[in-house]
């Protein structure tokens, strides 16, 4: 019950945390769409990118930028698919807190739009 994302700032033993910085969380998503599905939130339980702060913005595209070269490392993907999913009718499963999905993608997986579909 309750949020995802601000359960999981809140319990660091959580084996879906991959890092925390001081403004974002990067979690592995448990339901992917492809292997190494990551998603970055920031810590303070906001619903849109308009209510961010623009050290929250930094962070995040920090966090992002690790996050990536984590996966090139173990991974090792082709190519990735970056978004954010805004209110339920775009998507998103989650809409309260705000979160950016890093899906990684190789050669001969699923197109992402039939997957996010």
């Amino acid at each position: 019950s309750g949020c995802i994302f601000c359960r999981a700032k809140r319990n660091l033993g959580n084996d879906y945390v991959i890092f925390r910085t001081k403004k974002t969380i990067c979690l592995l998503n448990i339901y992917p769409y492809n292997n190494g599905h990551l998603l970055i939130s920031p810590l303070r339980h906001i619903a849109d990118v308009e209510l961010l702060t623009k050290e929250e913005i930094l962070d995040m595209f920090k966090s992002l930028k690790r996050a990536k070269a984590l996966l090139k490392k173990v991974l090792k993907p082709q190519g990735y698919n970056l978004g954010f999913n805004l209110g339920r009718q775009a998507g998103a499963g989650i809409t309260g807190h705000l979160h950016l999905h890093i899906v990684p993608r190789w050669a001969g997986d699923t197109n992402f739009m039939p997957v996010t579909g």
